[in-house]
């Protein structure tokens, strides 16, 4: 079993927010494949697909971000010995709006998320996939920044990429890591509004 996690804040009011981007990539793979509710706990909703010959879960944290790993550790009690393989889903300020950025293991560059998960999981040695939300002038301000709505112009760029990042998930499964970077990691051609 293969276990894709993307990052987020439950409720709807951070559905739309860039902090959100991942569960929008969850839902496209779960209507392409498609996927159903497998389980859900005080601590993670999971839906579950047969993609070829793997089974894979596609699980939202429904702890606050900065928790997210307590959700994996549920999800992880839950399930012992079922599962071989982990993607990270997150949303990244330090990356252009839309541009994707795949890594086999590495640092959490300050998201709060993925250093919860490697807590958790006491490793960085997981692959993540960074979706560019694009930044602001003052760190002070990424805050609020991640917690706002897209802008009107930066959507169709933020579409593109979700349908982008499905993409990178489903050449992971089929054929690795190695193979996926090699192929999504590369820059939006287009200029896209960072605010």
């Amino acid at each position: 079993m293969r276990l894709v996690v993307g990052l987020g804040n439950p409720g709807e009011r951070y559905a739309a927010t860039r902090h959100n981007v991942a569960w929008r990539v969850l839902d496209e793979l779960a209507r392409r494949w498609p996927a159903e509710a497998e389980s859900q706990a005080s601590q993670y909703a999971a839906r579950r697909a047969r993609v070829g010959r793997e089974a894979v879960v596609l699980m939202q944290p429904l702890t606050f971000m900065n928790e997210a790993g307590r959700a994996l550790e549920g999800w992880l009690a839950d399930h012992p010995d079922r599962w071989e393989g982990l993607l990270v889903i997150s949303d990244d300020v330090y990356l252009p709006v839309g541009t994707l950025r795949l890594r086999a293991r590495g640092a959490s560059g300050g998201h709060r998320g993925l250093e919860s998960i490697e807590a958790a999981l006491q490793s960085r040695d997981f692959p993540r996939l960074r979706i560019g939300v694009g930044g602001t002038e003052s760190g002070s301000q990424l805050r609020e920044h991640v917690l706002d709505p897209f802008t009107p112009e930066q959507l169709p760029a933020v579409d593109e990429a979700v349908r982008r990042a499905a993409d990178v998930v489903e050449c992971w499964l089929a054929d690795g890591i190695q193979a996926a970077m090699n192929r999504f990691n590369r820059r939006v051609r287009r200029e896209v509004p960072e605010s």
